[in-house]
């Protein structure tokens, strides 16, 4: 069988840090170009648009769509139309309605719309799902805090209208609930904290529910120095479970179930790789009903303005702070942090 050949659209941190290595590691999957108005591959055809790709590119069978979520839509619909399989980063778009018209594209062309969730293919994710599929859930903390100055680096367009803040993070944590839990969650109540100078925001308070009256609660920060946090505890009537490291590790009952390296997008691509065989669609939006559900219903506070300035030094640990040589001309707020070894891989 002929590899399935894959451009990526919008080369960022994720296409690099993630996308490459993991086509590379996916038997059946070739990187065969790169769309991208500031970056390329050295060795691999480029293009500075997905329009130009399409028309003067090399042939391909499916686009990765790593570009901002307020782009994606066109760009979906773009490659559908071309007779191209899609793959959309999380979130797969920047409204829940757009999405909907891509999927009967998608199936009138026969076309593979593949609307990721990266954080369910980590290791500890589908154990953990299997493990609460036997017990009750009687309550749920997620905290999921990290800081945005090291893991979103120059990125205006988190904070723009559409980019979706702190949900950028946020939204893997409700995506890993929405897998685990088999019931239909909706959200009671929201706090939603916008810097002043900011379209979207920076921290978030979510109160979650079923129709049971599970107590669930969410704290999302993009201002988290120090350690970082990407924990779900889960009480169960057989005692606690707790899965962190943004779903590498499950402990319960005392013991370390599962804790294992990252793998997520080479998951990804093994199911890519298996829907477009068959042309199958696979979209779930639940996760990003949850956040808009949170923008409807959230009370929204106005704090003070959100200044993006990073620098990179000498490698650090994430769980622990910056060392004090680090960023010398930092003020005292630590307006300016550090960036993290390359190897230090989050999923983002």
């Amino acid at each position: 069988m002929s590899p399935l050949r894959v451009a990526i659209v919008g080369f960022g941190k994720i296409a690099r840090d993630q996308h490459v290595p993991a086509i590379a590691a996916t038997d059946g999957v070739e990187l065969v170009a790169v769309a991208s108005r500031n970056a390329s591959l050295p060795g691999v055809p480029h293009a500075a648009t997905l329009d130009e790709l399409l028309r003067d590119g090399p042939p391909i069978d499916a686009v990765a769509l790593c570009t901002p979520p307020q782009v994606r839509h066109a760009q979906a619909a773009m490659a559908l139309a071309a007779g191209k399989h899609v793959m959309l980063e999380k979130p797969p778009g920047a409204t829940v309605a757009e999405i909907t018209p891509l999927v009967t594209a998608a199936r009138a062309a026969q076309r593979t719309l593949f609307a990721t969730w990266h954080s369910r293919y980590a290791p500890a994710v589908e154990p953990a799902r299997q493990l609460l599929a036997g017990r009750k859930v009687t309550a749920v903390k997620i905290t999921w805090k990290e800081d945005v100055r090291v893991w979103h680096p120059g990125q205006a367009w988190i904070f723009e209208a559409g980019g979706l803040g702190v949900f950028d993070p946020g939204i893997n944590a409700l995506s890993i609930l929405t897998w685990i839990l088999p019931q239909s969650l909706f959200v009671t109540s929201a706090d939603l904290a916008f810097p002043a100078n900011r379209d979207a925001p920076i921290a978030a308070t979510l109160a979650l529910s079923d129709a049971q009256g599970l107590k669930i609660t969410a704290e999302f920060d993009f201002l988290q120095t120090g350690p970082q946090s990407w924990d779900i505890d889960l009480d169960t009537d057989g005692g606690p479970v707790t899965l962190s490291m943004g779903g590498a590790r499950l402990r319960a009952g005392g013991k370390q179930l599962v804790d294992a390296p990252d793998a997520e997008y080479a998951g990804l691509y093994r199911r890519f790789r298996e829907l477009c065989a068959t042309g199958e669609t696979d979209v779930d939006l639940a996760p990003l009903q949850l956040v808009a559900d949170a923008f409807l219903l959230g009370r929204r506070r106005t704090v003070e303005p959100f200044e993006d300035a990073t620098c990179t030094c000498l490698p650090f640990l994430v769980s622990r702070v910056p060392p004090s040589g680090c960023c010398p001309t930092a003020p005292k707020s630590n307006a300016l942090r550090c960036t993290p070894p390359m190897d230090w891989k989050r999923a983002s």
